[in-house]
């Protein structure tokens, strides 16, 4: 009998704790525990690259024959920035379709989205698809979460409008 009295207590001290735990973590909502040692909140607040390579516009699998990945040649840390760095009249205006932020504007890592990748336009005339790297190539290398958003948006890219691995191209000093 005290067997079966030993589970039900633990069982009930069990089902407490996970209630509490729940009720902890839909407290917090949005806004994970700071970040530590083991803490995945660096991940949670970056976009999916998925809804990152959606657009608007219509979407064509033959539009797009390879893929840059470039450097910046600045410090800056979001599209705004860059575009204010770069002497430009807004963001939209930006030559590229895609921006891996460095966290001094927006998330380490954070794919932001170009108005020319939102309309599907072509840059410089090519098919192109192009993705600025905040980072010098120089002295400010890129860092691991730009590395890593990287690879996950050639991969979706390459996935999505079959861009043969060859087409892709990376700066001569990729890391």
């Amino acid at each position: 009998m005290s067997v079966q009295s030993r589970r039900a207590k633990v069982f009930v001290i069990l089902l407490l704790s996970m209630t509490a735990a729940a009720i902890i973590l839909m407290a917090l909502g949005n806004n994970p525990p700071s970040a530590g040692a083991f803490c995945l909140s660096y991940y949670y607040r970056l976009d999916s690259v998925e809804e990152a390579i959606t657009s608007r516009a219509a979407q064509s699998s033959d539009r797009w024959s390879c893929i840059e990945i470039y450097y910046s040649g600045t410090k800056a840390g979001s599209i705004e920035q860059l575009a204010s760095l770069s002497s430009l009249a807004g963001p939209e205006d930006i030559d590229c379709h895609f921006v891996i932020c460095n966290g001094l504007g927006s998330g380490d890592g954070q794919i932001q989205p170009t108005e020319k990748w939102q309309r599907q336009y072509l840059i410089r005339n090519l098919n192109a698809i192009g993705i600025c790297v905040i980072a010098d190539g120089k002295t400010t290398r890129p860092t691991d979460f730009q590395i890593k958003s990287v690879e996950a948006l050639v991969e979706a890219l390459h996935r999505k409008f079959n861009i043969p691995p060859e087409s892709i191209y990376y700066p001569s000093n990729w890391w």
